[in-house]
């Protein structure tokens, strides 16, 4: 496709920018395949805006007179306008801007364009492999299958997993077939303290005939090794999960996994959780000063009762493997969503390895890149879109919004900042990467994404990134960190949904102010 086709006014002079924490500027504007670019060169001074078309979620059109403004309003709850002279112009602006932003195909985004001078396509894409996982974590309990190499097996996930010993390709295969798009139990990480596990999958599918599947049994059994009791983490309520055998899903029988025991937690995913971030949005937007009423749309909105759920569920995983000293297996429907969610965060919780910087990115890449969370269809869209909610939920954010509870409350435990989570809450949504891009590894490999374009995780660890990102305050424990979920423990996440306010501007000064007296401290102490 020609880019061209779709920009009718590429360049508009005099335009007006308006944007928050910035006085107006006069410019010109341009539009090209992926970016709106604002340029402001009045006074002698020099600003300028550049801004990926991806990042737009919603325009608004106001026309006055023989001029016209348009309202964008971005992925990263950025809001600005642009004052265009010229009815056509303005239009022509619109209709490209509204046309390229929602590009479906892959191919034409723009990290298959990118190519910055620090990397290389021919470095390898990505920090880790389930292969490199596997070292770290292997013992004689568990073992590296191959048998998805084609992706025949599940889609969804990625070509080698980590499966318990002894469980060979066949009872792999046919696990698969009673599990919900193909996702059978595997492992997603060993505890070495203790030598229980995490496995995660999606539902079962017995059906209301509750049919069985000796394979999927015996899987689950050789998890069990010496012990005599797991845990099945389901992160739906006991109803909704018996509604579901009504369907052909389900869940583990008593009689069927007798050593296992069922707890319910529900989560809430897809349209619930996309409209609880509108409302929140919509709450951090109000003008009105009237404390009762922001209070009482922060409340209605959900979001931090979401929070406080993720967390608690999180907990109860990482108490179950740490303190009772039992394997569990997490999963809900699809196994796609909430269930990375709470094994991401239970990982954190007692893995002092993830809270570092590269553990982090680490297991953000193997919990969700390559555990096949759909980031196409879940990033779609945010929170001020006016289109009709198909497959989008923030499950994403609603992971950096919890791990930022984890580092408000336990701030030397981990070893990266508040900065690097909001930069990954801006390029889950609109990225120069192509990390976040398609729903599974088998499109990306499909799709060429690990050959044509640079992967975000590996730009990160740069040294210049790094020392960006890193927590100067950062002292590494053993322990586990066990969060605080009561209501007055967690807080609105202010940096990012307040972060286009003065306010926010003052904190991000105070903490940089902060980070260079660490900084300088540090140099004496070498002296």
């Amino acid at each position: 496709m020609e880019f061209s086709e779709h920009i009718k006014t590429a360049n508009v002079e005099d335009v007006v920018l308006r944007q928050p924490l910035n006085p107006p500027g006069r410019g010109t504007l341009c539009i090209t395949g992926h970016h709106l670019l604002f340029s402001d060169r009045e006074d002698g001074g020099s600003r300028q805006l550049l801004l990926l078309l991806r990042n737009i979620d919603a325009i608004e059109k106001r026309m006055t007179g023989s001029s016209g403004t348009i309202t964008i309003k971005c992925k990263d709850l950025r809001v600005f306008q642009l004052d265009i002279p010229g009815m056509e112009q303005c239009l022509n602006i619109a209709r490209s801007i509204e046309t390229l932003s929602c590009l479906d195909c892959v191919c034409e985004m723009y990290p298959f364009f990118y190519r910055p001078a620090f990397l290389s396509l021919q470095d390898q894409w990505g920090l880790s492999s389930p292969e490199k996982h596997y070292m770290t974590y292997s013992s004689r309990r568990n073992w590296l299958s191959s048998v998805n190499r084609d992706y025949s097996v599940c889609p969804s996930y990625p070509p080698a997993v980590i499966v318990p010993n002894g469980v060979d390709d066949d009872t792999l295969k046919k696990a698969a077939k009673f599990r919900q798009g193909g996702r059978f139990p595997v492992l997603c990480y060993y505890h070495k303290k203790n030598g229980m596990v995490i496995m995660r999958s999606s539902q079962p599918l017995p059906g209301a005939n509750r049919k069985r599947c000796r394979e999927d049994e015996l899987l689950l059994q050789a998890v069990m090794g010496d012990s005599d009791k797991g845990y099945v983490i389901d992160t739906r309520s006991s109803q909704q999960a018996q509604q579901a055998r009504m369907t052909g899903g389900g869940f583990e029988s008593k009689s069927s996994y007798s050593c296992w025991k069922r707890l319910h937690r529900q989560m809430e995913r897809g349209k619930a959780l996309q409209e609880s971030l509108i409302k929140v949005v919509e709450a951090c937007g109000d003008e009105s000063h009237n404390m009762d009423r922001w209070l009482s749309k922060l409340e209605n909105s959900k979001w931090l009762s979401h929070i406080q759920t993720a967390l608690s569920t999180a907990g109860l995983l990482a108490e179950c493997v740490e303190r009772d000293g039992h394997s569990v297996l997490v999963h809900g429907s699809e196994g796609r969503d909430c269930s990375l969610l709470i094994s991401t965060l239970a990982q954190i919780i007692m893995d002092p390895h993830c809270r570092t910087m590269e553990g982090f990115l680490a297991l953000l890449e193997r919990e969700w890149v390559q555990a096949g969370h759909p980031f196409q269809q879940r990033c779609a869209r945010s929170a001020f879109s006016h289109a009709r909610l198909q497959q989008e939920s923030p499950l994403f954010l609603l992971l950096l919004d919890c791990v930022w509870q984890l580092w408000r409350q336990f701030p030397l435990a981990l070893g990266f900042s508040e900065a690097l989570l909001l930069r990954l809450a801006t390029e889950v949504y609109a990225s120069n990467y192509g990390t976040f891009l398609c729903n599974s590894d088998q499109e990306r490999c499909t799709l060429g994404v690990k050959t044509k374009t640079h992967c975000l995780f590996q730009a990160l660890l740069r040294l210049e990134e790094r020392d960006y990102y890193c927590n100067p305050l950062y002292e590494p424990t053993e322990l586990a960190i066990w969060p605080s979920v009561h209501p007055q423990s967690l807080q609105l996440w202010r940096g990012f949904f307040l972060r286009w306010t003065p306010q926010t501007r003052h904190l991000e000064e105070a903490q940089e102010e902060i980070r260079n007296m660490v900084i300088e401290c540090g140099k004496l102490m070498l002296r």
